[in-house]
């Protein structure tokens, strides 16, 4: 759904994680190069505790489908591509 504006993003599904505790999913990010993008507040916890990489990005929306997730990041493609780029910045929140 996002793949022409983030090229290389993949879904944890996608590689064979989906039932993976978060630190697992972490190290994948960590040593494969990933953002980690998610509403899951934990992942907002390992970025103050742990720093980057990987970079995090918190989807702070309620229950919502997703493609409603989907219109949100790419609304803010600009900002999350500056946030990508910027070695200082650990994560990023979206409202």
């Amino acid at each position: 759904m996002l793949g022409p504006l983030y090229p290389g993003s993949r879904h944890i599904r996608d590689v064979g994680l989906r039932d993976e505790a978060d630190g697992v999913i972490w190290q994948f990010a960590k040593t494969n190069d990933f953002v980690i993008v998610s509403k899951d507040s934990d992942f907002q916890q390992c970025s103050l505790l742990h720093g980057s990489p990987p970079k995090f990005i918190w989807v702070r929306l309620d229950n919502c489908s997703v493609a409603e997730s989907a219109e949100l990041l790419r609304k803010h493609s600009a900002a999350i591509n500056t946030f990508g780029q910027d070695p200082a910045q650990a994560h990023l929140m979206l409202p």
